[in-house]
């Protein structure tokens, strides 16, 4: 950023406190899959692409620009999407394929700085303040990446640049598609307040529906209200959302998160017993066990994951004495837990998942022999 200098968010009692000055962007790749696939077939572009499969229980992976305009978004069903734009192309998503384009995005990222944190295949963060090729500022940075993004990739990204993560995801998505946007720490005093509070990255609708009714519309609004007005109201989370109406993030970029949970599910072509859901459960364990094995840590925990046909969500979990060594032991664990759903023999499913969670470092040693296994249930969920 040209004349980048520090930002110094206030204290609890008010009073500037230091914060390391840190140059980030975020850089997100513009409709990433539809792109791809317009990329590898010149005759799918400037057509709407709709990457999905087509059935009445799947949903859109991507969408790209021109079908956007007729209103289609990625989580959509595919029928509404077909419904909104009945021109559309669809094809059905290639994820292998798109894996090996984020690896060479990735590879790009790496020619910069080795503090990456990945979102997802299509976007990152990356810390800047100190890149591998000299370049004086952040968006001298971001301008070389999304150019060499652009030449060798045939690919487009946005980008953000800011102080700290919170803004740099702001502004990536302030001139997409194919845009660049620098947020300056001089700039939060105009550049924040008029935003609708939607515009905050974790503000879902339900959050943004419940700051509406206390009378925050904006993140201005946001600013007027006490910090412990907004505790009383949000929780810990109060604290989170004060914070962020004024600019300050000091969360740093994390390269190589650890993984926290793997997990795999699929919606029923229709709604079926859970007598029937086994041979799915087996599918989903397999491929969740084969991604496991790419990790170096363990997975003590076996998650089922299960929505009924009015949408609520059960999940249940099992942490056993000795964390399951085979695809059969995760398998035959998964299919136990669907014993702990007391509903109906009547009631129908519309969705089964798998998962492996709480990864530990298999150097670790065994829980005592005389631990009991843990077990928890959540509740149903709307």
């Amino acid at each position: 950023m040209s004349g980048e200098r520090e930002l110094h968010p206030e204290s609890e009692a008010g009073h500037p406190r230091e914060a390391p000055l840190r140059k980030i962007v975020h850089v997100d790749m513009d409709a990433f899959y539809a792109s791809v696939e317009q990329r590898d077939d010149p005759t799918l572009r400037g057509k709407p692409v709709v990457v999905a499969w087509r059935g009445n229980r799947s949903v859109v992976c991507a969408a790209s620009y021109e079908a956007r305009r007729f209103g289609v978004r990625s989580a959509m069903p595919a029928i509404t999407a077909e419904r909104l734009c009945p021109e559309a192309i669809f094809l059905p998503p290639d994820f292998t394929r798109y894996k090996a384009v984020s690896r060479a995005v990735r590879e790009i990222f790496q020619r910069h700085t080795d503090l990456i944190e990945p979102l997802s295949l299509d976007e990152a963060y990356l810390d800047v303040t100190v890149n591998k090729n000299g370049l004086p500022t952040a968006t001298k940075v971001a301008s070389a990446i999304r150019q060499q993004i652009r030449e060798e990739l045939s690919l487009t990204a946005s980008a953000g640049v800011a102080p700290n993560k919170f803004l740099a995801k702001i502004a990536s998505d302030w001139r997409k598609p194919n845009g660049l946007f620098v947020i300056q720490p001089g700039d939060l005093d105009t550049f924040l307040p008029p935003l609708p509070v939607g515009r905050i990255p974790g503000v879902g609708k339900v959050t943004e529906t419940r700051l509406n009714q206390v009378g925050i519309q904006t993140v201005g609004d946001l600013r007027n209200f006490e910090l412990a007005t907004l505790e009383a109201q949000f929780g810990r989370y109060g604290l989170r959302l004060h914070e962020l109406a004024r600019g300050i993030d000091h969360n740093p970029v994390v390269p190589d998160r650890p993984t926290k949970s793997i997990s795999a599910e699929d919606t029923f072509q229709r709604d079926i017993p859970l007598s029937e859901t086994e041979e799915l459960i087996r599918r989903l364990a397999e491929k969740v066990w084969t991604a496991s094995r790419r990790e170096s840590r363990m997975a003590r925990t076996v998650v089922l994951k299960l929505k009924t046909s009015e949408f609520n969500i059960l999940t249940r979990s099992h942490t056993p004495l000795v964390p399951p060594a085979s695809c059969e032991e995760l398998t035959t664990i998964a299919l136990s837990l669907r014993e702990r759903i007391d509903l109906a023999a009547t009631q129908r499913f519309r969705l089964v998942g798998v998962g492996l969670s709480n990864f530990r470092e298999q150097e670790s040693p065994p829980p005592p022999l005389f631990e009991e296994a843990v077990e928890s249930d959540l509740e149903c969920e709307a």
